[in-house]
């Protein structure tokens, strides 16, 4: 997990000038691309779910078993 620190001046003016550059119109010569990363954890079911019985819906258990972690890229 990550946090601000101190609202600069000079952090301030990045940041708005990040927002206008996000606010121009479209250029085909000159695209914006925006590019955001994510770091996502992969889980597994460590018994098997119950399944649908008429009246009943499909039980599964609370427990997991943790299965690596992966990257997720977007670009827009």
């Amino acid at each position: 997990m990550w946090c601000i620190g101190a609202l600069t001046e000079e952090y301030q003016q990045r940041m708005y000038d990040l927002l206008d550059l996000y606010a121009r119109p479209f250029r085909a010569k000159e695209p914006v691309v925006c590019l955001d990363e994510k770091s996502r954890q992969l889980l597994k079911d460590s018994h098997l779910s119950l399944p649908i019985q008429p009246g009943s819906p499909a039980k599964q258990d609370y427990e997991y078993g943790r299965a690596g972690t992966c990257n997720l890229f977007v670009a827009v």
